[in-house]
């Protein structure tokens, strides 16, 4: 190679080198992921992953070049194995409250603080047990229209009162809900249902116990109960009725006592994709956003910014709306979690007695 060969390629190398500065100027918010830049999200698949794909994960991606990819279904068995082991199949999850506490007691969870989400991108309230509150549902009251034509059961007390309001009746395989119905049932305010008096709650399931025809597992199996008319009444997910509502259903729902169950988004403990895990949640969570997942899901938003964005007819349906919410009991994570296995042990010795 001559001398002025050398100098022709230092100068065309110098020049590729300006280029590509200037090329990464003209977009400075978005970038190309490499390999490396991608998390793994632990979902529920289907309807959830599919609204959950189109509002938070192809947008996250498109504003920060960190490809998302998915396992379903959601697992407490596989967080607990990978903390355990080291080896990760996802980084980031949405927990329900009792799997929330039972996490973070077991210490399966990255810890929350500043440096991973600043304050001021969340609101007061926003963070439980290192978990960061993202949307909810709600344990609702619904019932047959043409087997109550003058209005069902609009609290627990009558649900539970089987001569004013005759008829078949479901509830969940869930202990942490029913027991909150069932104190309710028995009188206990919602300001003083946590920690749970466990004696006081079973002793009020066992007035109702030879009324529920059947204890649903599945939001499919709680539906098809009600469509069918094989029950009258029930106790059943908001989001699970409000389907049925839309398909014509003759049902009719009520958020009078209502209990709201809270999904969190969390970091598993030790992912070496910490960082880029903790920037989708802090992104899942902005107003806009969230609106639009909860709304595509029937769920409700826990970040109260979201409400600007939606029309009040969907506000209205929504189980965290300002009227809605102040009917209802939200689920408490720390106060119900020393009482978790406890509880969810008797109820299941007691279905079976």
């Amino acid at each position: 190679m001559t001398g002025d060969d050398a100098s022709s390629l230092r100068l065309s190398r110098r020049k590729l080198l300006v280029a590509a500065g200037a090329g990464s100027l003209s977009m400075p918010f978005i970038r190309r992921a490499r390999a490396a830049e991608a998390i793994y999200v632990n979902t529920w698949g289907g309807p959830w992953e599919e609204a959950a794909r189109a509002v938070l994960f192809d947008p996250f991606t498109q504003a920060t070049g960190v490809e998302i990819k998915t396992i379903a279904p959601v697992s407490f068995a596989k967080l607990a194995a990978q903390v355990r082991t080291g080896v990760y199949e996802f980084d980031v999850t949405t927990l329900g409250v009792s799997e929330l506490a039972r996490a973070n007691h077991a210490n399966l969870l990255d810890k929350y603080d500043e440096s991973k989400i600043p304050a001021a991108s969340l609101w007061p309230g926003a963070v439980t047990l290192n978990g960061v509150n993202s949307h909810a549902f709600a344990n609702v009251i619904a019932y047959r229209q043409d087997k109550f034509p003058a209005g069902g059961p609009k609290n627990w007390a009558e649900f539970w009162d089987t001569a004013k309001f005759p008829g078949s009746r479901c509830l969940q395989n869930y202990s942490a809900r029913v027991l909150a119905f069932a104190l309710m049932a028995d009188g206990v305010a919602p300001t003083d249902l946590f920690p749970y008096d466990l004696d006081r709650a079973f002793k009020s399931l066992d007035r109702i116990k030879k009324d529920v025809r059947v204890w649903w597992s599945q939001s499919p199996q709680s539906q098809q109960l009600l469509r069918d008319g094989e029950i009258e009444l029930i106790g059943m997910w908001n989001t699970s009725a409000q389907q049925l509502i839309d398909q014509k259903v003759p049902i009719a729902l009520s958020y009078d006592q209502a209990v709201i169950d809270v999904a969190a988004w969390v970091v598993a403990r030790g992912t070496p994709r910490t960082r880029n895990a903790w920037r989708f949640i802090e992104f899942a969570v902005q107003p806009e956003r969230l609106a639009q997942f909860a709304q595509r899901n029937n769920y409700g938003p826990m970040n109260p910014a979201s409400f600007k964005s939606l029309p009040p007819e969907v506000v209205a349906r929504m189980p965290t709306s300002p009227e809605n919410l102040a009917k209802a009991v939200v689920l408490n994570a720390e106060k119900l979690g020393p009482q978790f296995d406890v509880m969810a042990k008797r109820f299941e010795q007691w279905l079976s007695s």
